[in-house]
């Protein structure tokens, strides 16, 4: 079975600033997978059997636990599409006020709204320094793994 390390306090440098778009996937460990995601999330808990049935160690993290940056975020949509990212079809965003949507209409905003709104981001979010997926799909995570070694 898989590595399953507590949630990671080591995402930031000594000056408690990110050096690098890259170190905030690393978390400063250039060979570990890092999963983000809500404990209770089927989807998630789909992920972590998927990659633990394989002995692949990964490092998860609780977005209720951890609060994601701005700065997150943002690296994120540098692999991600918005579209993708931001979750418009759970219920957390239903609840949203029509002002509040309308915030999501530009990349700031929606950023913002993910800060604020956890459950507005997809599930689960799986980097390993090269790259990021957002989802659970199989087939995805097989290819993904396999072209990372």
């Amino acid at each position: 079975m898989g590595r399953i390390t507590a949630n990671s306090q080591n995402d930031k440098t000594k000056n408690n600033e990110f050096r690098t778009i890259a170190d905030i996937f690393l978390c400063q460990d250039k060979f570990m997978r890092h999963l983000y995601g809500i404990t209770n999330c089927s989807t998630v808990k789909k992920a972590r059997a998927w990659l633990e049935a394989r002995q692949i160690d990964y490092v998860f993290h609780d977005f209720k636990k951890e609060a994601l940056t701005a700065e997150w975020l943002a690296a994120c949509l540098q692999h991600v599409p918005l579209e993708i990212l931001l979750n418009k079809r759970g219920t957390t965003w239903r609840k949203l006020t029509p002002e509040e949507q309308a915030q999501a209409a530009d990349e700031s905003g929606a950023i913002a709204l993910m800060c604020a709104y956890p459950s507005l981001i997809k599930r689960p979010i799986l980097t390993d320094g090269n790259g990021v997926l957002a989802g659970f799909d199989e087939a995805q995570y097989a290819q993904y793994v396999q072209a990372a070694g």
